[in-house]
């Protein structure tokens, strides 16, 4: 989701925002809370800011490292025991990027030695002191997200150093502070500070903001002091927040104040499709089995799932009770709308991955949206976890044109078309993989693309376009010589999609185009997608990530799920008290 801005193309001084997210062990408990905190990163990348993720070794592991450093070399070993303390981190790191990959999202890892993280004191205990700050800024000017490992750092005499305990808050602290993030988010296991352990008392009262000094006294074992003294030196904001949860305490130079405990409604929600995409939405809706009941899904052939869960070809069945949130992820256009448009009527939320049904009834939809008050959300219909969706909506009334290439099936038999494949070598594979349905004809012919871009035009210029007035080109007319030609000339043939207002009136089409290798369109690899939307004053902003496949296309499916769930609970939480607590010094 690389996001490059610039006057007329060229590259601007300033940086985009940056947020430092830390997650300790108490978020990371085992392997599979990877995918969960991956959410979390993609919430905040799809909000236009890159990432600097700070992780902890998964629980317990630190722990067993000290352990068997002791068994196996006794006490007054240190510097070698430092050593071993680390490599948690270093596989935890490793392990996040793959899943933030695995989403769609351009991630990569680095150690300390790579981006010059350098520490001063004992090995076991050290404090942070420089960090080539221009280097991680370059890897983010080509990834959404670093992961770095906290907790350790490099030293002129010992080598390797760790941070003593609860270190990979100071990692974060200190990144946010080098890089110039606007805040650093610790995402613990509790939803802020407290004035007690709301475990032990679910009656105590929660802080929506402290200065440094209280904090130290109410978070004891929550935020490593050393963290909260760095945070101070450098004026730098610190947020206690927990995952995929809106609401958190602040630390700064502010008055002390209090807000309520956030509520966490459970919602019943109605799954339509059990595809490659549904399947990847139901893993998470049962990851979060505490905020979502899941009504049996509607599939076609429901004993093909005997032994997965509750499924059903009946609409009735699976939308059944007092239902919260519809998600659609069907294929076809009436008969999916003829089952959201009710929904939105009585008041349920909606998320909607399906273009077609979303392009031939968006005004049906939108309407219907309106009269029951509730919320259709749909970022998945175009660019699967390329965030462009919520790029249009930031950049609301300032659009001059859009350009992308928007089906990643497409993408991905073009580049296997230009290896050589055959058609239908490549089909077959994109099939195997999950990108290509088996009545591709709609990516194939450009119809897909073509329902992308309507929405797009949509959102971007707030303006209708009948489908039929976009033209269009199939890979069926491809010239498999002179594509091949081509690229001996340096070139790159791409599905692009393109839309500007003429006179007010959108002109647009779906076209086989030639670019050049260094055109940001001709970027994308495989199943990735890219935009370029330019700003009526020239400013371009270039949307780099994947556009098909399970996990990535489930992950902004899931995003907008949480988007409603947070809404939702937001309005049950009580407005926040303005009352000013005092605490003895």
């Amino acid at each position: 989701m690389n996001d490059q801005q610039g006057n007329q193309g060229h590259a601007e001084a300033v940086r985009p925002p940056l947020s430092v997210l830390k997650f300790g062990s108490s978020v990371l408990a085992e392997e599979g809370d990877y995918p969960a905190v991956a959410l979390e990163i993609y919430r905040h990348v799809r909000d236009g800011e890159k990432v600097i993720a700070v992780v902890s070794a998964l629980a317990g592991e630190t722990d067993r490292l000290l352990s068997q450093a002791e068994r196996v070399g006794g006490a007054d070993m240190d510097a070698l025991t430092a050593r071993l303390a680390r490599v948690g981190e270093l596989e935890s790191a490793a392990l996040m990027a793959l899943a933030a990959c695995r989403m769609g999202m351009r991630a990569c890892t680095l150690d300390p030695n790579e981006m010059g993280l350098s520490a001063t004191g004992a090995p076991l205990d050290s404090n942070l002191n420089d960090l080539d700050a221009d280097y991680v800024w370059n890897k983010l000017a080509n990834h959404d997200v670093v992961v770095v490992p906290g907790f350790t750092a490099m030293h002129d005499e010992h080598g390797v150093v760790t941070l003593g305990r609860g270190g990979t808050d100071l990692s974060a602290v200190f990144f946010a502070d080098r890089l110039g993030a606007h805040r650093v988010r610790l995402i613990k296991d509790v939803d802020g500070v407290y004035a007690e352990d709301p475990a032990k008392n679910p009656n105590t009262q929660r802080f929506a903001q402290l200065d440094y000094a209280r904090a130290t006294q109410a978070s004891a074992g929550l935020i490593q002091e050393k963290a909260i003294r760095a945070a101070e030196a450098g004026d730098v904001l610190i947020e206690i927040a927990s995952l995929a949860q809106d609401g958190e305490t602040a630390i700064a130079k502010l008055p002390v104040k209090l807000a309520p405990r956030p509520k966490k409604p459970k919602l019943r929600v109605a799954l339509l499709g059990c595809g490659a995409v549904g399947a990847g939405v139901l893993a998470h809706l049962k990851h979060w089995s505490d905020r979502f009941d899941v009504n049996p899904v509607l599939v076609r052939h429901p004993m093909r799932y005997a032994d997965s869960g509750d499924f059903t070809s009946e609409p009735d069945h699976a939308l059944a009770g007092e239902v919260d949130i519809v998600i659609d992820v069907l294929v076809g256009s009436d008969f999916p709308a003829s089952l959201l448009v009710p929904a939105l009527k009585s008041g349920t939320h909606v998320v909607s991955a399906n273009k077609a049904a979303l392009a031939n009834h968006y005004d049906e939809l939108q309407q219907a949206a309106q009269t029951g008050g509730a919320m259709l959300n749909f970022s998945a219909a175009v660019g699967g976890g390329t965030p462009v969706i919520e790029r249009l909506r930031a950049l609301e009334g300032r659009v001059a044109r859009i350009e992308g290439v928007m089906n990643g099936t497409c993408n991905f038999l073009l580049d296997r078309l230009s290896e050589g494949w055959t058609f239908d070598e490549a089909l077959a594979r994109a099939r195997e993989l999950g990108f290509a349905e088996e009545d591709s004809s709609a990516d194939v012919d450009g119809h897909d693309a073509v329902a992308k871009l309507s929405l797009l035009i949509r959102q971007g210029f707030d303006v209708p376009i009948a489908l039929g007035d976009i033209g269009r080109q199939s890979l069926r007319e491809i010239d498999r010589t002179a594509l091949l030609e081509a690229k001996a000339k340096g070139l790159v043939l791409k599905q692009v999609g393109r839309c500007e207002l003429v006179d007010g009136k959108p002109v647009a089409s779906v076209a086989l185009e030639y670019l050049p290798a260094g055109h940001p369109l001709a970027a994308p690899r495989n199943e990735e997608n890219a935009f370029v939307v330019t700003e009526k004053d020239g400013r371009r902003h270039c949307l780099h990530a994947k556009g098909a496949g399970r996990w990535p296309t489930a992950a902004a499916v899931f995003s907008d799920v949480m988007d409603i769930y947070r809404a939702v609970a937001a309005r049950q939480t009580e407005a926040p008290s303005v009352a000013t607590l005092r605490m003895s010094a």
